[in-house]
């Protein structure tokens, strides 16, 4: 007899396992049900689709020939039996059968199984607020939604979109409503700043800058207390603890849970929190049942803490270690580091492993560095520069954690894949850091890539030789040089320091780097002084010839470079 495999779920995870499986196995029988209309699409592409970049909805449900994965797809291609429009309700794990529902019809009957895979994935997270039932108030972890808002767009019936949630999905679809729609749209975030979760404070104000460059309005430290409807039950106005806000479409984007109760429900092993239980192998407290993608929780491979990670390239593989194991295979999948990238407006951001707030909380004594450095050979046209961060312990000078922000996407995400590979694969430390070996032409890199500079700056802040200050401390140094009697010393040539210098008598001194070993007398011993440039290499080299003579100065990470993308505002 057949082995028989039912799976529970059709969009990402499910199909990849499957599909593997069947591979392995083609004398199994493999049956998939999902509740949905459409099965295996690319839910992470749905702001594409809404902002015209993926011209049609079939664009996130085809192959790379194609051809659209509906259920006779399923069948004539892979073998497998996919049905749609069905709801698995409970599992009875003694007679290894699962009872399901036809949502269409609310027919019910039992399906069995030898092996099973829960692959439901998640559910968005609804505030318990009122109003949140209005009419255009809704959120985008679906196709059917996607389609929706997609077409009130392209009827014009949208002018002012309140998305609340800074996240992935919030800050994506800020972009594909504004850009392509030219919608008047504000994202509304409770923490203090936006991808709390993912970003160094730094970083995240060059984000929110990027999108308000896009005439994207970015409220933060701000929460939504109450959504209001007009006369005909639909959205109208947004009342949060500090204003009111017309609007006629609001989007939750504040993250999903797992939908794992139907697994909590059969006796299985679920965290506190939610999200079913596994070991290397994804099998459950059931070695009968597999669980994958956004309904799980795995181990995070850094602090050792679990994790909860919803992202379909984490369900693709999880999918093919599933599909493998299921029919008698020993793959594995240890955990994660964290890795993502999302696509703003100009910028890109990218990340793994931990930021600093994490890497304090996971009981790291953790410090952050970041630098600006150009993605090619400074010489190269059409350079960019890439911003990089990293977080690293200061005792055992272990790497952390990595983020990256940068015009150019793909520069700045090959940076921060191959730190996220030493992460995943081992314990790297800063010197592991500064000698990783990269591909090297001018065209694609500096000798000295910026991904061994930010491990350099690294090294000489631990040791003690580097006296840097963030771009905030910077600016509110600058601020109140009145009180605190700071002299501004600026290493770029110049033309570029001059003329400050000019409106700033007394706080402010024009010295390029290349006069300092004749000019040094000009910096005065009795008072604090604060360093920039462009970058903050110059500044650095300065504050190591002034540390000869006695002058313990500061220097403003990323220099001028940074505080442009922030778009700081510094009455210079």
């Amino acid at each position: 007899m057949s082995l028989k495999i039912l799976v529970i779920g059709g969009v990402a995870l499910g199909p990849k396992a499957a599909a593997r499986a069947k591979r392995l196995m083609p004398e199994a029988d493999i049956t998939m049900i999902d509740q949905g209309t459409y099965i295996s699409y690319g839910g992470c592409g749905i702001p594409y689709y809404v902002g015209g970049d993926v011209a049609q909805m079939d664009g996130l449900r085809t192959t790379n020939a194609g051809v659209v994965r509906d259920e006779a797809f399923f069948m004539n291609n892979k073998g497998v039996k996919a049905i749609c429009h069905t709801r698995a309700l409970s599992i009875n794990r003694k007679d290894k059968t699962v009872l399901v529902e036809n949502t269409q019809t609310g027919e019910q009957s039992s399906m069995p199984y030898d092996k099973l895979v829960i692959a439901t994935g998640s559910s968005p997270r609804i505030p318990p607020i009122p109003g949140n039932d209005l009419k255009n108030v809704t959120s985008v972890t679906c196709l059917e939604a996607a389609q929706a808002i997609q077409q009130q767009c392209a009827a014009s019936k949208i002018n002012h979109a309140v998305i609340i949630g800074a996240g992935f999905i919030g800050l994506e679809m800020a972009v594909a409503l504004a850009d392509m729609w030219g919608i008047k749209v504000t994202v509304i975030e409770m923490m203090d700043q936006v991808l709390p979760a993912q970003l160094c404070t730094n970083y995240a104000q060059m984000a929110k800058h990027d999108l308000e460059e896009l005439g994207v309005t970015v409220l933060t430290s701000e929460s939504v207390k109450e959504l209001k409807g007009d006369e005909n039950g639909a959205v109208c106005q947004v009342v949060t603890n500090k204003r009111v806000i017309d609007a006629d479409q609001v989007i939750f984007s504040i993250g999903v849970t797992p939908n794992s109760q139907i697994a909590a429900d059969a006796g299985l092993l679920c965290h506190p929190r939610g999200g079913i239980m596994v070991n290397s192998h994804l099998q459950t407290s059931d070695p009968d049942i597999y669980a994958g993608g956004d309904v799980i929780v795995t181990r995070n491979l850094i602090s050792g803490d679990f994790a909860y990670l919803p992202l379909g390239s984490m369900a693709n593989r999880q999918g093919r270690v599933i599909g493998t194991n299921i029919v008698g295979g020993q793959a594995t999948f240890e955990g994660v580091v964290g890795s993502w990238c999302v696509k703003l407006n100009q910028m890109h951001a990218t990340g793994a492993g931990l930021t600093l707030r994490q890497a304090k909380a996971a009981g790291f004594d953790a410090v952050e560095v970041s630098v600006e450095a150009a993605d090619k050979a400074h010489f190269y046209p059409d350079h960019t520069n890439t911003s990089l961060n990293v977080v690293v312990d200061k005792k055992s000078q272990r790497v952390l954690g990595i983020q990256g922000m940068s015009a150019d996407g793909s520069a700045v995400k090959a940076r921060t894949d191959a730190v996220a590979a030493m992460l995943q694969i081992g314990r790297p430390t800063i010197n592991d850091l500064s000698n990783l070996e990269v591909c090297y032409a001018p065209p694609f890199a500096s000798a000295m890539d910026v991904v061994n500079t930010v491990g350099n700056v690294a090294d000489n802040l631990v040791r003690g030789q580097h006296n840097v200050i963030t771009p905030d401390e910077f600016v509110e140094l600058w601020d109140n040089r009145a009180e605190n009697g700071y002299l501004f010393v600026d290493f770029r040539p110049a033309a570029a320091g001059k003329p400050i210098e000019e409106r700033h008598p007394g706080e402010y001194l024009s010295l390029p780097l290349e006069d300092l070993r004749e000019r040094q007398g000009e910096i005065p011993t009795d008072r604090p002084v604060a360093l920039v440039c462009n970058t903050g290499t110059r500044a650095y080299e300065a504050q190591l010839m002034l540390r000869e003579i006695g002058i313990e100065a500061v220097n403003s990470a990323g220099g001028f470079i940074s505080l442009r993308k922030r778009g700081d505002d510094v009455k210079f």
